[in-house]
């Protein structure tokens, strides 16, 4: 039997390779006839740069950028194994997970960093580029990523604005002349699962604000700022950045991406598993495996286990879902994706116990799960 491992990460625990190594020893230790493929995957968000790149073959290039508070940190970009493809993720240099609880602002804090990652990786020459949007510390509008990137912020009086989301309220120009000429010369695909649009209710500020560290006073300020910002570059591009759809993705850099990098935007698990060729392996497989951490009713908007059973589901191969928890509640909304679904946690296995040990519990629930499958 051929059995393609294809896990996202279980967040916190393991990384999608480690959760697809444990995976692939329990099935090679039930049946050491059984042929495992390593395929890890992801769906845009945080993560998805690393798991492409292990998955290709590639290699990560660090660099010295800021990180979403100005500080010089280590920040990569990817290569994927065709030498060609470049992978940033607005998370590595201006996400979240590069500040503390207390240091979340979305005020002040900025995309900056970002830019600097994709100016140095056209400075190496790349020009296939493929953003993941997801896990960001800002609500800038990417208005950072672009002045790295060469374009000013002015405010009425030809003043350079200071960064963040908190000086947006102030625009009254942006100078395009000195964005860099290559970003033209480049194609971008937008990895994203995220459909917000940039201002409203369900916009950048409302919706993801208060995660970044902004009270409701703050939410709407920063909205009124972005709306500002989109009519700013309505004006000058000629794109209506207020409702369109995915604008509100990482702080409103979807929107920026969308207006200035003429950028496709796509959701995020479909652009991973095409970049890794999904498609042409899960043709020569019996079955397929995926799981991730947490699986619930949100993953059928658009997570890596959902794109992975659509695909399976269209070419006629089981898949099996083996999660670190999965919600009682949301099975029933699941089950018609995949052939069977299966929690880590449960029985006699606790969430403190999970945690604790993921690598080994995840491998035992594997072989729990393929022993009908496979002989000893």
């Amino acid at each position: 039997m051929k059995i393609m491992v294809a896990p996202d990460s279980f967040k916190g625990s393991l990384s999608a390779m480690e959760a697809a190594q444990a995976m692939a020893e329990a099935i090679q230790e039930l049946d050491s006839q059984a042929e495992t493929i390593l395929l890890p995957a992801a769906d845009g968000g945080e993560g998805t740069m690393s798991t492409m790149v292990e998955a290709t073959g590639g290699k990560l290039v660090a660099q010295q950028v800021e990180d979403p508070l100005g500080r010089k940190v280590s920040a990569c970009y990817g290569i994927l194994g065709d030498g060609k493809t470049c992978v940033i993720e607005i998370a590595e240099a201006s996400g979240l997970m590069r500040l503390k609880q207390h240091e979340r602002n979305p005020v002040t804090a900025s995309s900056f960093g970002t830019g600097e990652l994709i100016k140095s990786a056209l400075d190496a020459g790349f020009r296939n580029y493929i953003i993941g949007l997801g896990g960001s510390a800002t609500n800038d509008g990417g208005a950072g990523m672009l002045e790295a990137l060469g374009m000013k912020f002015l405010d009425r009086n030809g003043g350079v604005l200071t960064r963040g989301g908190g000086a947006l309220g102030e625009l009254a120009e942006i100078d395009v002349s000195g964005f860099d000429r290559r970003i033209s010369q480049s194609t971008f695909v937008i990895a994203c699962d995220v459909e917000n649009p940039l201002v409203g209710e369900q916009g950048a500020s409302a919706v993801f604000g208060p995660q970044k560290g902004a009270s409701f006073e703050t939410v709407q300020k920063l909205d009124a700022n972005l709306r500002n910002f989109a009519g700013i570059v309505e004006q000058q591009a000629g794109i209506s950045l207020h409702d369109k759809k995915g604008a509100g993705a990482a702080g409103g850099a979807g929107g920026a991406m969308q207006a200035f990098f003429l950028g496709e935007m796509r959701r995020g698990v479909d652009v991973v598993l095409e970049a890794i060729s999904f498609q042409e392996q899960l043709e020569t497989v019996d079955l397929v495996v995926t799981g991730e951490g947490k699986t619930d009713s949100q993953t059928l908007s658009g997570k890596t286990p959902l794109g992975i059973a659509e695909a399976g589901k269209n070419a006629g191969k089981p898949v099996i879902l083996i999660s670190g928890i999965v919600d009682s509640e949301s099975y029933s909304l699941l089950a018609p994706y995949f052939t069977e679904i299966h929690s880590v946690v449960g029985g006699d296995v606790t969430t403190e116990q999970s945690i604790a040990d993921p690598y080994l519990h995840l491998k035992v629930k594997t072989q729990k799960v393929f022993k009908p499958y496979l002989k000893k």
